[in-house]
């Protein structure tokens, strides 16, 4: 296996990273434990763990976790129905009474059959019950799991780097919380927003940037918005404003909000936002 102590995360590439953040981050690598990551939409968790991948020059796989999902699919499916078409056309090389040439690894079985060392982001766990939950993580601790159907384990060539993701919406369960390390990524203030939109745009004009920061965490304190912008919705705002030849900074200045629609993309949200904007009650 590769030397934990050999990989340092130092950041990447359109990524704004605090010290506190790389640290927890690095000790999790050393440590070989998953890291779990928690906040609010668009504050950078499923970011982290691409640029975690780019800086640490690793493959990134992703396992997006859905409500109805079993842990099995997240390990292997036994595609059944090619073996049975198979079977009935017998137009395949494949040899039908070998079932290990129909069992296809989902995201972690690929995590742990990777000839090198891979980022496992397993995003929005809270989505999952409890059994899930709990029951991924002992496949992770002990890093292999059984394929039922040919009794075979699939032991890990490579741990890999996990990235565990949460919104908090749902609690999670005391034992999956014992077995990671934690980090809560907060809302950037505006001085790192300040510090996150040069990175996009490095030679930004500064008074497009204030007004339209300044802009932006006012359209976020709004009573009422369900889905609040985040990072990427102001930076998509930002190119929106730059691209626009017709648009002027003083129009931010008095209270104009184009391209209301890239910043909110829920319809209550929307209308909410325009209403109090052409309402005049927003500054």
């Amino acid at each position: 296996m590769s030397n934990s102590n050999d990989m340092l995360f130092t950041g990447a590439s359109h990524y704004v990273l605090d010290d506190e953040l790389a640290k927890i981050v690095n000790v999790s690598i050393a440590l070989e434990m998953p890291l779990l990551l928690k906040g609010e939409p668009g504050t950078g968790k499923t970011m982290l763990a691409h640029s975690i991948a780019e800086s640490l020059n690793m493959p990134l796989i992703v396992l997006n976790v859905k409500s109805s999902m079993k842990l099995v699919e997240a390990l292997y499916q036994y595609d059944t129905l090619t073996r049975l078409n198979d079977s009935r056309f017998g137009d395949s090389n494949r040899d039908v009474s070998n079932i290990e040439e129909y069992i296809r690894m989902g995201k972690i079985g690929r995590a742990f059959t990777s000839d090198v060392r891979t980022v496992l982001l397993i995003d929005e766990i809270d989505k999952a019950d409890t059994d899930f939950q709990d029951d991924m993580l002992d496949v992770l601790d002990q890093m292999e799991f059984d394929i039922i159907e040919i009794d075979k384990t699939i032991k890990t060539k490579h741990r890999p780097v996990i990235v565990i993701t949460s919104n908090a919406k749902k609690d999670l369960s005391d034992p999956f919380l014992g077995r990671c390390n934690f980090h809560h990524i907060a809302f950037p203030d505006p001085k790192m927003m300040h510090m996150i939109v040069k990175v996009h745009f490095p030679e930004i004009n500064t008074r497009l940037m204030e007004s339209s920061i300044n802009t932006f965490y006012k359209l976020r304190e709004l009573d009422a918005i369900e889905k609040k912008p985040a990072t990427r919705e102001l930076i998509n705002w930002i190119r929106a404003l730059k691209s626009d030849t017709d648009f002027h900074i003083k129009k931010l200045a008095k209270g104009g909000v184009p391209f209301l629609g890239v910043l909110f993309k829920k319809s209550q949200d929307y209308h909410q936002a325009n209403e109090v904007v052409n309402g005049k009650r927003f500054f």
